[in-house]
């Protein structure tokens, strides 16, 4: 009898993570978060857990799969009005990183192999699109020597967590070799977890945020057919 792989508790992890940087922060260590993001409504909660427990955290919005160029726009302006007008981003800066849909077509390979651009979410054209994001986020936060990377993607319940934070593993390895282990560390996280996913929509609904029809890449607005839900 095959056995299924072992499900990881991600948001068990977390909470142990966030206890090892209050520890850290009680040494009077300042701890920064690079925060990868897709929206405003996908932000909304997990700022709202994570703002207390950093002295410093920093949204990069790197997110070239988002199509047409008219949505992108539209999701970076609803985001910073959020964090404008939201309380516990008082101390949340934005990051934009450049609009170059180019790289993410050629990290999700649809044009070179057509049968990615009709799978459903959470298959490999989306796992590609989850790390390829963020290893962009890691070169960013290792440059700018953050303390930590986390990306908002598993809020969604239509995002695979496992498969977000086992790249956010290997990433985390790969860039500690790489800079002999002076690398930010991967906070691992399932943000759905705990009502997560409801609390953003009813933070979505107080301060009246667009929540966008699909995920956003050209074919996930393709093969959405007319569903009507947030990323």
């Amino acid at each position: 009898m095959t056995r299924s792989p072992k499900k990881h508790n991600y948001a068990l992890l977390m909470e142990q993570e966030l206890e090892r940087i209050a520890a850290q922060k009680s040494t009077g260590t300042q701890v920064s978060l690079l925060l990868h993001a897709c929206c405003a409504p996908c932000s909304s909660h997990v700022i709202e857990t994570l703002a207390p427990h950093f002295d410093r955290i920093a949204i990069y919005y790197y997110n070239p799969n988002i199509h047409p160029r008219t949505e992108y726009r539209r999701r970076l302006e609803e985001l910073k009005t959020f964090l404008a007008a939201y309380e516990s981003a008082a101390r949340v800066t934005l990051e934009q990183a450049p609009y170059i849909p180019d790289e993410y077509f050629s990290a999700a390979g649809t044009l070179a192999d057509e049968r990615l651009q009709t799978e459903p979410e959470r298959g490999e054209r989306c796992r590609r699109c989850y790390r390829f994001r963020m290893e962009r986020a890691f070169r960013f936060a290792l440059e700018h020597r953050f303390s930590y990377v986390a990306t908002t993607l598993s809020i969604s319940p239509h995002k695979d967590a496992e498969a977000i934070n086992s790249i956010g593993k290997e990433l985390e390895a790969h860039f500690m070799r790489q800079s002999g282990g002076g690398a930010p560390r991967y906070l691992y996280a399932d943000f759905k977890k705990h009502d997560g996913f409801k609390r953003s929509l009813e933070l979505s609904a107080q301060y009246g945020l667009y929540r966008q029809q699909y995920c956003g890449c050209i074919y996930s607005l393709r093969n959405a057919g007319g569903s009507s839900r947030g990323s």
